[in-house]
């Protein structure tokens, strides 16, 4: 399954990607950064944990013209007076005008690295309010979140991963270059799949699925195990 993720979030979805401090799920995020790039997709990235410099490493030689990495990480408060892009304009109308910007006529994937820092200066329900409206569609086709559930209270994260259209859980494997993904994907028609995945990331991101996906059963929605799969950790 999360090969099938890897090769495109849906319109209007959300995919939240949750790691710790055991796991980083940055090369993860970064995947799927080159993956849409290879699909030919504007991608638009806020960069809150790292530089754009370090984002960006492992990226190239990608023709990266329709790779928009919004800063920041220098100024994220806007102390400075010039920064380039704080955590206050984490909204519809901001971020909307921002993607615009650029003059692409196609809606743009958006990639925020990490909900972790904006939950730490903005309130939980302000968060998923722009999250709910930017998975509505405009200018933004689908969002991508690398969320540390280690910093934040257990509803917090509930409240985000609730959201999610696609939750994938990291956890470091067995051995040093693997890590196991717990993926949880609720599907238009409100069914609700599940699958376990051993994976590893090469040095040039690819992601190399080590085990055999499993195939996991529908479940219905609005039920109270779906509500416990996409809330807790």
């Amino acid at each position: 399954m999360l090969s099938e993720l890897l090769q495109g979030t849906e319109t209007g979805g959300i995919l939240i990607i949750r790691d710790s401090c055991s796991y980083s799920g940055r090369d993860l995020l970064k995947s799927f950064i080159i993956a849409a790039l290879n699909r030919e997709e504007v991608v638009h990235v806020l960069c809150f944990d790292v530089s754009e410099e370090e984002l960006r490493d492992r990226l190239k030689p990608l023709d990266t013209q329709r790779l928009h990495i919004h800063n920041a990480y220098s100024d994220p408060l806007g102390w400075t007076g010039h920064p380039a892009f704080t955590v206050q304009q984490f909204s519809l109308e901001d971020l909307t005008g921002l993607i615009k910007q650029t003059s692409q006529p196609k809606a743009a994937l958006l990639v925020i690295d990490s909900l972790s820092w904006i939950l730490r200066h903005m309130t939980p329900p302000t968060v998923c309010r722009t999250l709910q409206q930017l998975r509505k569609g405009g200018a933004v086709r689908a969002v991508i979140g690398l969320l540390h559930t280690d910093m934040h209270q257990r509803g917090t994260v509930g409240s985000v991963c609730h959201l999610a259209t696609s939750l994938i859980s990291l956890a470091p494997g067995v051995k040093g270059n693997e890590a196991v993904a717990k993926i949880t994907k609720r599907s238009k028609s409100g069914k609700v799949l599940q699958d376990e995945e051993i994976f590893c990331i090469t040095e040039d991101l690819t992601v190399t699925i080590l085990s055999k996906p499993s195939h996991p059963e529908p479940k219905q929605n609005n039920t109270e195990e779906e509500q416990v799969q996409f809330n807790t950790s």
